[in-house]
């Protein structure tokens, strides 16, 4: 690997100053790169014992002596944790550095898919926030809902639209994660195969992409709100470039993170503006190439004007007896089926609605067929469903039929429970049943199923 690496990267890479071009050549001639995993708080009732060593920026990731098949592990279908690079778990340090954890905040995922920050900011950020999740691409946003609904939290709304979108809102967010697309040089790693698609012309058609997502969405950032920047690239026209044009063009002011010297992470400064950047190599610590840059808001920045928008609420007979404090929730209708959102954020899913194409919102409860609620396979994963719906705990074994969506035998059924029960493993729902006297229906989601193994 070491004499394949794009010969100019590596050569501007070696004009830095104290720069281990034998190190950083050694490595990625390695095969395999570390496997990582960020567990969920709200679901991990596991003993841990998949997990070696913690990842020293972020307090709820961890490094796998080995990587398991995720797919046969019906923790990770329940929820329970996240596959994740671990220097993309960075962002969790930068959110508590900066006290974005301390109040409730409207906050913006851009390039959301496939869902690994806004599962993390859904942990970090303030219980009370709400998070726009977005994805331009629709095959790929599908896959951003379905990791948000693992993940279980009702405050999160996911949007599938172009940057330009959020210019037509101004000032309207506190806080925005920009994970923009780039090169893909941090990847060279673990992913052999991206070196082929390498090239300064890419670089080059990067940057201008990347310059061109933060013009149009950037004004979305309201005055005194922070922006982090972040790419999976080592080029500087990709990194410490875009922190000097954000400065010079978009009313921004650098912003500076605490790390700790044994991180091994390195902290370079832009030319112009000296932007502090934080840089991620393989030789250096047990993580991908990752770059990140925090910013405040400091330019003036006109605001969106709310008008008080008309009620949306839809009565849901009897939604008490599935969703715990349902009080505190809002009810209202995409097409037939009924979702969820936390009251204070009634206002925002008006403007949100009107302004853009929402793929979700909330928590999919159901719908209604003959005056009862038919529970969807999204309450099964929230974190809003009572905890006292009947369950039935499976073995390993059974949740992987389960999963498969293939036919589970009554005689699991040891407590004689009867009619919709969640199906769960090691204490984690897995999605719903319904247990008649000689059979169980499997309800878990055909578009799920895993495959037969």
């Amino acid at each position: 690997m070491s004499n394949i690496l794009p010969p100019a990267l590596v050569r501007r890479l070696g004009n830095s100053a104290g720069f281990d071009t034998a190190a950083f050549e050694a490595v990625h001639a390695q095969e395999g790169g570390f496997t990582a995993i960020r567990i969920n708080p709200a679901k991990w009732k596991a003993t841990g014992a998949m997990a070696a060593d913690p990842v020293p920026w972020c307090d709820m990731g961890y490094y796998l002596a080995e990587r398991p098949v995720f797919t046969l592990d019906p923790l990770f279908h329940a929820g329970s944790y996240y596959v994740q690079e671990a220097s993309s778990m960075f962002v969790a340090h930068a959110i508590k550095a900066l006290g974005l954890d301390r109040q409730p905040l409207v906050a913006l995922d851009l390039c959301a898919a496939p869902g690994g920050k806004s599962t993390l900011l859904n942990s970090y950020l303030h219980a009370d926030s709400l998070l726009i999740a977005n994805e331009l691409i629709k095959t790929r946003a599908t896959t951003l809902v379905d990791n948000l609904v693992r993940w279980g939290q009702p405050n999160t709304v996911v949007s599938c639209n172009d940057p330009s979108a959020f210019g037509h809102l101004p000032g309207y967010v506190d806080f925005m994660l920009v994970d923009a697309p780039c090169s893909g040089s941090g990847m060279f790693h673990k992913d052999h195969e991206a070196v082929n698609a390498w090239s300064e012309a890419a670089v080059q058609l990067c940057c201008e992409r990347q310059q061109r997502i933060l013009a149009m969405s950037v004004p979305a950032l309201k005055e005194g709100g922070v922006l982090l920047y972040s790419t999976c690239s080592y080029s500087a026209e990709e990194n410490e470039q875009i922190a000097d044009w954000l400065c010079d063009t978009q009313g921004l002011m650098p912003l500076s993170l605490p790390v700790a010297a044994e991180w091994g992470i390195e902290q370079t400064l832009s030319d112009k503006h000296a932007c502090p950047g934080y840089r991620f190599y393989p030789h250096k610590l047990r993580g991908e190439g990752f770059f990140l840059a925090a910013f405040r808001k400091v330019g003036k920045q006109p605001t969106f004007e709310r008008r008080k928008p008309k009620s949306e609420r839809t009565a849901v007979p009897a939604l008490g007896k599935w969703v715990a404090r349902a009080d505190e929730y809002f009810t209202f209708t995409i097409g037939e089926d009924i979702h969820i959102l936390p009251k204070q954020w009634e206002a925002h899913l008006h403007v949100l609605r009107n302004m853009l194409y929402l793929r979700n919102a909330g928590t999919y409860v159901g719908w209604m067929a003959n005056g009862d609620l038919i529970p969807a396979h999204d309450l099964a994963l929230s974190l809003v469903r009572r905890t006292d719906i009947p369950t039935l705990a499976l073995t390993k074994e059974e949740a992987l039929e389960y999963l498969r969506k293939g036919n589970l035998a009554p005689s699991i059924n040891g407590r004689g429970l009867r009619g919709w029960a969640v199906a769960s493993y090691d204490g984690a729902a897995l999605g719903w049943m319904k247990v008649l006297p000689n059979r169980i229906n499997n309800y878990y989601p055909k578009a799920w199923r895993i495959a037969t193994m």
